[in-house]
Parts: structure tokens; sequence; C-alpha cells
């Protein structure tokens, strides 16, 4: 047999964060077993612990990598500053409380789709979390803070991190409560997010 080389090794290393980044949003992690998930990233059951020492160090790098993709979204949108569709922070909201958003098939962002599986695994699991969760609150704090200075007004950074903290609170559980809803009750469902956009910046 051929052997495997290092850009071999890392692709197919790629390949299985890639499909659990996808499986234990869309899934849930409790229901992904290893030999499904190898299957889907196109590998052997047997070639799982080559790349990792148990299923928990994987989720702990998927949450990591999946927050990570998500906040640096966040930061190009607050790069791109103010268009026609709003400022940052409300092209952030419209896009996190979209139908899109909520139908996304892998899960989309992992702070509504994650959220559940973090509180039931291990303190590693959840210190990935958090640290996903504190990124969205430096950058949503920042960007209250950007805003309130742009307009001249005085916003002290405690109250612009009390702000964050319940923007990305509404923002996740709005998504959680539309999610769970939209196929019984759709109209509900579109009705949470409709709500939620319009109030989220209040």
């Amino acid at each position: 047999m051929p052997r495997i080389t290092k850009e071999d090794k890392a692709r197919n290393r790629q390949n299985i964060l890639d499909a659990a980044g996808r499986m234990f949003r869309s899934q849930g992690i409790d229901a992904v077993g290893i030999a499904e998930l190898m299957k889907e990233a196109g590998l052997t059951h047997g070639g799982f612990y080559n790349h990792f020492a148990s299923k928990n160090d994987l989720v702990v790098e998927v949450c990591g990598a999946s927050f990570a993709a998500s906040l640096g979204t966040l930061a190009q949108t607050v790069q791109d500053g103010p268009d026609q569709d709003g400022s940052p922070l409300e092209r952030v909201v419209t896009g996190y409380l979209s139908t899109a958003h909520r139908d996304a098939p892998d899960g989309g962002c992992p702070s509504a789709s994650l959220v559940t599986d973090a509180a039931r695994h291990s303190d590693p699991v959840q210190s990935a979390y958090a640290a996903g969760v504190e990124g969205y609150l430096t950058g949503f704090a920042a960007e209250f803070l950007r805003e309130a200075e742009e307009k001249g007004h005085a916003l002290d950074p405690a109250e612009a991190r009390r702000m964050a903290i319940r923007l990305l609170s509404e923002m996740v559980g709005a998504l959680m409560l539309a999610r769970a809803v939209r196929h019984v009750e759709p109209e509900l469902s579109d009705e949470i997010l409709r709500t939620a956009r319009s109030h989220a910046l209040d």
C-alpha cells in the first residue's frame, strides 16, 4: 500500500473536522457515532484514532473551529461598516434571525446549534463554547461602543457589555424557539424571528 503523506493526513483530518462540524450542529453531538462520522468524511472507522484521541477531543476542536468561522464572519461584517442594509449589528441580527439560518441544514452558527450539547458535555467542551460566546460578547460590545462614539454619545463599557449579553441571549433564544416549532407551527416560527429582528436592537 502506498504511504500516506503528511498532506494526505492533514486533508483527512480536515475532512473529519468538516464532517463533524456539519453533523454535530445539525444532529447533535450524542446522535453522531464515530462510524457514521467517518463514513461521512469518506474514511474508515478505524482511522479516527490516527487523528484524535477521543470523540471528546474532536468535539472540543470542532466547537472552537465553528466559533472561529462565525466570529470571522462577524469581524468581516464590522470591518465592512454600514451599508444600504444598515449598520453592522443590524446586518448581523438580520442574518442570524433569518429563515435561511433557521433552516440551515448544518445548524448554522454554533452559538444556537451547540448550546444544549455544550451544557451536557465535558469541561473542555464547555470551555470551548464559553470562549466562543465571549468572542461574540466582546465583538458586540466593541461595536456598541463604536456606534455610540460615532453618534457623539457616552456609553460606559460595562453598559455596552450588558447590551451585548442581552443581544446575544435574545438572538440565540429566538433562533432556538423558531427552530423548535418550525415544522408544526411555521407561522409562529416566522413570527418569532420577525419580532426578534424588529426589537433586538431596541
